[in-house]
């Protein structure tokens, strides 16, 4: 996979690039046939960086400090361990929750970039048919998602569908106050693969994904 890196300063923001080229192809599915065998370019994939959703670290760790002190329950040990224990676990559910900012910031991030090919594909003959739904086999949504993960695109350990799980789940990041320390332990996962599986199984038929030689587009990210 060829890359180059390159740096420009955008309104504020430093602009880093990947380019993608072959990536690893996906064991399960149907890639769909495209005419030719022309390259086709798709608009960048712009990443914008959770810091833009994020509190100061201070502020996070006084909202969760409650929660913290729940999870531990009674205890005889002497008040500096459990302030000490108390401080530790609040930090781990601070950490829990920086997770969940990066992979929003991904999934709002792709589902952007998704709209963005499917105006591109509407603009080009070849590709306009793979979307419609009176045709068949026709590519969905979610096959976008997969072209990434065909790919191989750098995510910096956020997994793709679960980022996109979150963002259909949530329209803006909730402050961390408003998450118990269950679901940012355990149940952010679960609630992002459901809503993943529901919103990519929306296509009745088996998946369809694009041939990932046949494109090319570049991974952008905004850092601050």
């Amino acid at each position: 996979m060829g890359r180059s890196c390159a740096t420009h300063e955008t309104r504020e923001a430093f602009l880093s690039s990947e380019k993608v080229g072959r990536g690893h192809f996906m064991k399960d599915g149907t890639y769909i046939d495209i005419p030719g065998s022309k390259t086709h370019e798709l608009p960048p994939l712009l990443v914008h960086p959770p810091a833009e959703h994020a509190r100061e670290e201070q502020s996070e760790l006084e909202s969760v400090m409650v929660e913290a002190e729940d999870m531990l329950g009674f205890s005889d040990a002497d008040p500096d361990t459990i302030q000490r224990r108390k401080f530790d676990l609040a930090l781990k559910l601070t950490e829990q929750y920086k997770g969940l900012l990066s992979h929003w910031s991904w999934g709002d991030s792709v589902l952007e970039w998704i709209r963005q090919c499917e105006i591109t594909f509407e603009y080009e003959e070849t590709l306009r048919k793979l979307l419609h739904p009176d045709v068949w086999p026709h590519a969905s949504r979610a096959s976008f998602v997969t072209l990434l993960m065909d790919k191989g695109v750098s995510t910096q350990g956020v997994a793709l569908q679960r980022a996109v799980g979150l963002r259909l789940t949530f329209r803006q990041p909730p402050p961390i106050d408003c998450f118990s320390n269950q679901f940012l332990f355990y149940l952010n996962s679960t609630v992002a693969d459901t809503a993943y599986q529901t919103w990519s199984h929306m296509v009745p038929q088996t998946p369809v994904l694009f041939p990932p030689e046949r494109f090319h587009f570049e991974v952008l990210s905004l850092e601050n």
